[in-house]
């Protein structure tokens, strides 16, 4: 019933654009490939959940009409902005301090693990407090709904629920093929610093340019 209303002839062109759209490197991407490296495929794939959780949060807004109330508002824009910066740039802080190694941890004891609830919510909240990836969907889910079939929020819904498949897969690969070549690697402590190191200031150069990005 619900892929009944969508029009099967722009389907394939949503399903090649939602490809090449999640294969664009940004936070969502970081935190799938740095948890599958750092944690293993487990954590990976916990992390491309919680990035499909934070879409499906996006996808309903845009069928509600909240994220149109979202793009008319610079206040709450602009309020939802420095959250998502705020939240990258303090897990990027976390990062750079687990990296960094202490007087005490001189030793090559392996590091503890991100417990898996834990990474499932950084991918969630990651993807859930970026105002843009909500005005994304608001612009691109549309553009494939048919208008003559009616349901449009249940069109949205559903073009909504084919690209967080997409999300999870695509992330999911990316972090398989991560994990499994960087967990050789992780066992030379130099490189597994270094590693954390590049992480934190990814994260944290992707909080400070979504603080600086503005409302446009």
């Amino acid at each position: 019933m619900l892929a009944a209303s969508i029009d099967i002839q722009h389907l394939p062109l949503f399903v090649s654009a939602g490809l090449l759209l999640n294969l664009t490197p940004g936070a969502d991407m970081a935190l799938v490939v740095r948890h599958s490296a750092a944690n293993g495929l487990r954590a990976g794939a916990m992390a491309a959940l919680g990035v499909g959780a934070g879409c499906l949060v996006h996808t309903l807004a845009a069928a509600l009409g909240l994220a149109t109330l979202l793009a008319g508002s610079p206040a709450a824009f602009n309020a939802l902005r420095w959250a998502g910066a705020a939240y990258l740039v303090w897990m990027g802080w976390g990062l750079l301090r687990s990296a960094v190694p202490s007087t005490a941890a001189a030793t090559d004891a392996p590091a503890p693990t991100a417990a898996l609830h834990r990474v499932f919510w950084q991918g969630f909240l990651t993807n859930a407090l970026n105002p843009k990836v909500a005005l994304f969907f608001l612009a691109f889910l549309p553009q494939f709904v048919n208008g003559n079939a009616g349901h449009v929020p249940v069109q949205i819904i559903t073009l909504g629920l084919i690209f967080i498949a997409l999300v999870v897969v695509i992330f999911g690969t990316l972090g398989y093929f991560a994990g499994s070549f960087a967990q050789k690697l992780l066992a030379n402590r130099r490189f597994s610093e270094t590693m954390g190191l590049v992480s934190a200031a990814v994260f944290i150069g992707l909080g400070v340019k979504l603080a600086l990005s503005g409302n446009q």
